[in-house]
């Protein structure tokens, strides 16, 4: 589970998520209460190897008091000397499995169009693709980017 002492790594890897211009649209990595008000206080954890954090995964609730409260949007990131190891789809499966004993129905993936390892990730744990967001926002150098928008819904009988 993160906490906030894990912060200053989850940070590292977020800024290496930030400067690689193909994770997401933000300018910098927010403070750690920011991410804290803005993440649900459950699902989230961190990827640890040999002591070190390599990866990350969060859930942003899209509602808390409404009839979405079920639906999240995941945050995954992992440090980028431990891509395409398997890490990622360790930690979406681990999110997948926690999100559910949480109260968590659908989960939402936004991706960028070009992003082609994330999302063969994502299909690979169950996501399945649902739209496509066209030039929705300009990065941090001012280029437009698409976005593939995934979701993962339980199967689980109460959430169907």
């Amino acid at each position: 589970t993160m906490t906030k002492d894990d912060w200053p790594d989850v940070a590292r890897i977020y800024q290496q998520g930030i400067d690689s211009n193909s994770s997401t649209f933000r300018r910098q990595v927010p403070a750690w209460e920011d991410f804290d008000k803005s993440h649900s206080p459950v699902c989230r954890y961190v990827a640890v190897r040999e002591g070190e954090i390599i990866g990350w995964v969060a859930l942003t609730v899209f509602c808390v008091d409404c009839p979405y409260s079920g639906v999240s949007e995941i945050s995954l990131y992992l440090d980028q000397n431990h891509r395409s190891k398997g890490v990622g789809v360790k930690l979406m499966q681990y999110m997948v499995e926690q999100s559910e004993k949480n109260g968590f129905w659908i989960i939402i993936a936004q991706i960028f169009q070009d992003n082609i390892p994330s999302i063969k990730m994502t299909k690979k744990c169950g996501f399945r693709e649902v739209g496509f967001h066209e030039k929705v926002a300009r990065d941090r150098l001012g280029n437009w980017h698409s976005l593939v928008v995934l979701e993962r819904r339980s199967t689980l009988p109460e959430y169907n």
